[in-house]
């Protein structure tokens, strides 16, 4: 047997591990042929396709690889940047995500003008149309703002998702070595939602080194480094994209809410997310939709120490109790303050790029502690608590606290919307060069040329470091005039920048050996490395 390196888990307990259903769950309801850019397409997982690591189906239009005879797109070779990656990851050729798609398929469609999908079959974000030059510009609304009816419609398409089996895609089970280098397909069906669920899974989750608990736990490609930002908007806009085909409502644009200032989970009623049983705090109400929901993709300790993937089984019911959560995470929920000065901050990211980067919106904005200008309050490192959108996954106390499975809760949705607002103002505030976003040197998955993990077709992270104007959608609350009162809040924030930068100073992170104990109440557990995250793999 291995060691599970570089461990430092948080980890939490339901009370209720003993009683996690082991059967299989497909949901079953309204099946659609839903053409879009996730990974992978039935198409691309047979045999001769893995053997021959080619992912260019025919386009039904015109029964043409990539839709090439109607000038949709071409098969053509991957290349991949060769850029180096930073330090944090000091393997080659033990993980399939790395120079991500090369393990799979390094021959797929290319698309032209604005055509988008992994058969070219689609738009690119924002347009519309047989030939994809109309566009189609949405607006995301707060959630708490919408309509009854709205709302209704809302909770009604979340739920077709979780219970529709996706025709078009699955989750791979096994890595291309278990494969035998693609002889045996490892593949399982799942539903549309659950697909997300597991996107999000995968690009998080531990690298697998061979064998029982060995496996390497910082090898995130989605999270703690620049790509985090990028990454989680294509998510959204995939996600949003899905929906629309699913229910046929191409107006459908992905709300969000507004935590600012909030002090409890203001969407936590069974009009919305779902309440607290009444029966067990840890669940959701009977009156929800959501208590039915089962999660998938939640112990990553069990797949670490076995040293395997997620296979789709359902493992037990949403949990969440927010606000029983250790307080030592994080005291209270991020304030229109703490927005104002993580939106003033100059830099995108800074140093290393990773957890201790100093000065860095991405850093600060993703909530990690650096040792300076880890407290959006105070700038200064000296907090040792959980910030902004990490802030919100420790607060909602159950399945949306483990970085790995956090997309089980519906509200992981809402949350990242909002978040991704906040990356859109940067944006618009600052408008930084494309040179901005790092171009070596990241964390691997992070560099700007990277291709994102797990996505087909193939998307860079810096292709993402643009406005969300130029992707068909903006947020409600920007085309507001309180966003003017929000830009001289952060002028004010951005002169206290300047006078804290000089506190600044080099790191120093202290360790202390993993604890294995575990609580009942709080869910989330202190143990492990002080840098803390809300990452329980």
């Amino acid at each position: 047997g291995g060691s599970v390196q570089r461990t430092g888990w948080y980890r939490w307990s339901t009370g209720a591990s003993d009683s996690h259903t082991r059967s299989h769950w497909l949901g079953l309801g309204l099946c659609d042929t839903l053409r879009l850019l996730l990974q992978f397409p039935r198409p691309c997982i047979t045999t001769e396709a893995l053997r021959s690591k080619q992912c260019c189906p025919l386009w039904a239009g015109d029964s043409s690889a990539c839709g090439a005879l109607s000038g949709r797109g071409s098969c053509e070779d991957v290349v991949v940047s060769e850029l180096r990656n930073g330090p944090q990851y000091p393997f080659s050729g033990v993980d399939d995500r790395e120079r991500w798609p090369l393990v799979f398929y390094n021959r797929t469609c290319r698309c032209a003008g604005n055509f988008m999908g992994f058969d070219c079959g689609g738009c690119r974000f924002g347009y519309t149309g047989e030939q994809c030059l109309q566009q189609r510009p949405r607006v995301r609304r707060n959630v708490l703002h919408l309509s009854e009816a709205e709302r209704h419609k809302f909770i009604s398409y979340l739920n077709l998702a979780k219970n529709t089996v996706s025709l078009d895609y699955v989750m791979v089970t096994g890595t291309y070595r278990e494969m035998d280098n693609g002889s045996r397909p490892m593949f399982s069906n799942v539903s549309v939602y659950d697909l997300f669920v597991w996107l999000h899974y995968y690009v998080s989750r531990a690298a697998l080194l061979g064998g029982p608990n060995n496996v390497w736990e910082d090898a995130d490609f989605g999270h703690w480094a620049p790509g985090f930002l990028p990454w989680h908007r294509v998510f959204l806009l995939l996600w949003e994209q899905h929906i629309q085909k699913l229910t046929g409502d191409e107006e459908f644009a992905v709300p969000y809410w507004d935590w600012r200032d909030a002090r409890d989970c203001q969407v936590c009623t069974d009009e919305l997310m779902g309440g607290r049983s009444p029966l067990d705090p840890k669940l959701i109400s009977p009156g929800s939709v959501f208590s039915s929901w089962k999660v998938i993709c939640s112990l990553a300790p069990e797949y670490n120490i076995r040293g395997v993937l997620c296979d789709g089984t359902a493992e037990g019911p949403l949990l969440r109790n927010p606000g029983n959560h250790d307080r030592g995470f994080s005291s209270r929920l991020p304030t229109w303050a703490d927005v104002e000065f993580t939106v003033s901050l100059p830099d995108y990211d800074t140093g290393a790029m990773d957890r201790t980067a100093n000065m860095s919106f991405r850093n600060t904005l993703e909530g990690a502690i650096p040792p300076c200008f880890g407290d959006p309050v105070t700038g200064l490192g000296s907090s040792r608590e959980l910030h902004m959108h990490a802030s919100l996954h420790v607060f909602m106390n159950g399945s949306m606290s483990s970085v790995q499975g956090s997309a089980n809760d519906p509200i992981f949705i809402l949350h990242h919307a909002f978040v991704d607002s906040i990356y859109e103002r940067w944006l618009r505030r600052h408008q930084p060069p494309r040179t901005q976003f790092p171009q070596e040197n990241a964390p691997i998955g992070h560099n700007d040329g990277y291709f994102m993990v797990p996505f087909l077709p193939l998307h860079r992270n810096g292709d993402y470091f643009i406005s969300s104007k130029e992707l068909g959608y903006d947020y409600a609350y920007l085309l507001e005039p309180a966003i003017i009162l929000g830009a001289l809040v952060a002028f004010l924030a951005g002169v206290a920048v300047t006078t804290l930068a000089r506190a600044c100073r080099k790191p120093h992170l202290k360790r202390r050996e993993a604890s294995q104990s575990m609580e009942k109440q709080p869910l989330l557990s202190r143990t492990g490395d002080s840098a803390m995250s809300y990452h329980i793999p």
